[in-house]
């Protein structure tokens, strides 16, 4: 950890990036019952920690690597550190963006004066072509975090904690993507102050560490959630997951709902929007502090970024809510009969009603969806169900039912009479013009859609709900189909939700 410490130490970041201030989050504190700091990296010139690393790594290149011009792969917050960084220093610079990387960000970069290359569907698509190119012309590749001097420029965002906060700190929480982050801050730190816990959140969907620490080597996770962009990575850096072995305490994962919920959370604190992989820190300090019940400790969360597209806070602020457990979404079958309507009303209570659906199903039952407000968490929420159990209402939780968040809700609309061998499937696609048709068009050969549901949730890929008509002798050959299809999907055939509304 030495070398790092010193790599730190006389890291050449402060040409282009500022000294963060280390925020108290007050409201957060007092409803958690610890001190919680936030170490405001979203308020760098790219909004984001990125660039420290990005313009180390570029200072200390040769002449030879500059002249030759420098080449990265990223769709977002790396490619604007490089661009940046580059700028400043005068290199002329190429970023390879993935096809389904927002015109938001794309333009971000062009803006500092880099060339933009759009090529791939994913990170690790762009990055195989920029390698490519930067062999075949000779250029200088700027990894976003499996470098020592990357990783020494993203560690000065440590060096400034401990020097802005000299009292007790009981963790420090850091994002997890490739890792980098959280390598420079670890070595740093359990160098300097070892009895100082650093603690990586990675989102359960893309939790490549945690993979690998089980494990005790690297793995390569088979698809990563797309939510939190900035950490979607599917394999940890080599050099980060060295030093996490030696110098990191544990990982904490979080769910999407969790870290729509700490978005809110720092919202309230500062009025600032964090990013999904910004906000994820947070999320997972306060997973951390429900699990070990802890109180009156000092807590550090690193929010790393505030590069989000406005289009997604719908979706955001749909979610918060039920991360933060002030949301049930119940399905209820009620008698179809005189009075259970308002039998059902009176058993929720004088609660808010967040979302109601009602449908009739026969002449026997009809089901309802709903959404209700809580003020009691997860003890309410089973208050409510045990109350409707007794009235013998049959309940189902859905509150954790990702096909009924994504898709049910929004188009609860009863069973279609007369459709045979239907089978119901999630699937995601890249998001960019035209793919709608295109992912229609690809699925729409052999079998009758029976079913279709499709939401823009305004992020780098599509989710769609998709019921098919597939005899029981077909269905080898369909599931042949998928693979070749290549998207990511999911049989919500036994899905609950589909069951009772759909």
């Amino acid at each position: 950890m030495e070398k790092y410490v010193k790599k730190i130490l006389t890291a050449r970041v402060y040409d282009v990036a500022h000294e963060t201030p280390l925020d108290p989050a007050p409201i957060l504190s007092e409803r958690i019952g610890n001190e919680v700091l936030l170490k405001r990296e979203d308020l760098q010139p790219v909004f984001s920690f990125k660039l420290r690393g990005a313009y180390n790594k570029l200072s200390l290149l040769s002449q030879a690597e500059r002249d030759a011009g420098v080449i990265a792969a990223s769709a977002g917050n790396h490619a604007q550190g490089v661009a940046l960084a580059a700028g400043k220093l005068g290199l002329k610079a190429t970023i390879v963006m993935p096809k389904t990387t927002p015109g938001i960000k794309v333009n971000a970069v062009k803006r500092r004066g880099a060339r933009v290359v759009l090529n791939g569907d994913s990170y690790d698509e762009a990055a195989k072509h920029a390698l490519k190119v930067a062999e075949e012309r000779g250029m200088t590749y700027i990894p976003p975090y499996d470098d020592p001097d990357v990783i020494a420029g993203q560690g000065t965002v440590g060096m400034e904690v401990l020097r802005q906060r000299s009292g007790p700190i009981h963790a420090i929480f850091v994002p997890v993507g490739g890792g980098g982050l959280l390598a420079g801050i670890a070595a740093y730190v359990k160098y300097l102050r070892p009895e100082i816990k650093v603690i990586g959140v990675e989102p359960e969907d893309a939790a490549c560490l945690a993979a690998a620490l089980k494990v005790g080597r690297r793995v390569t996770l088979p698809q990563v959630g797309l939510f939190a962009d900035g950490v979607a990575v599917a394999r940890v850096g080599k050099e980060p997951f060295r030093i996490a072995r030696l110098a990191v305490d544990e990982v904490v994962t979080v769910t999407t709902d969790e870290i729509c919920a700490a978005i809110k959370d720092v919202f309230d604190d500062t009025r600032s929007i964090a990013e999904p992989a910004g906000a994820l820190s947070v999320a997972g300090l306060k997973k951390y502090v429900a699990r070990e019940g802890l109180r009156g400790e000092c807590l550090i969360a690193i929010d790393s970024g505030a590069n989000m597209n406005f289009d997604r806070l719908r979706h955001v602020a749909e979610r918060a809510e039920l991360g933060e457990h002030r949301e049930a979404i119940l399905a209820v079958t009620i008698p179809e009969r005189p009075g259970s309507f308002l039998d059902f009303l009176n058993a929720i209570g004088r609660r808010g009603v967040t979302e109601f659906n009602y449908r009739y199903k026969d002449a026997d039952r009809a089901h309802v969806f709903a959404g209700i407000e809580l003020s009691g968490g997860r003890e309410e929420k089973q208050e409510i169900i045990a109350a409707l159990t007794a009235l013998d209402y049959p309940v189902t939780d859905l509150t954790d039912n990702e096909m009924a968040k994504l898709h049910v809700r929004y188009m609860v609309g009863g069973a279609a009479s007369g459709v045979t061998d239907e089978i119901v499937y999630r699937f995601e696609f890249p998001e960019r013009p035209g793919a709608l048709l295109r992912f229609l068009a690809s699925l729409a050969k052999g079998w009758n859609i029976s079913l279709f549901h499709y939401r823009n949730h305004g992020s780098a890929y599509g989710r769609v709900l998709v019921g098919l008509q597939v005899p029981k002798g077909e269905r080898k050959r369909f599931e042949a189909f998928l693979t070749k299809l290549g998207y990511s999907y999911w049989d919500e055939t036994g899905n609950p939700a589909y069951e009772l509304f759909l």
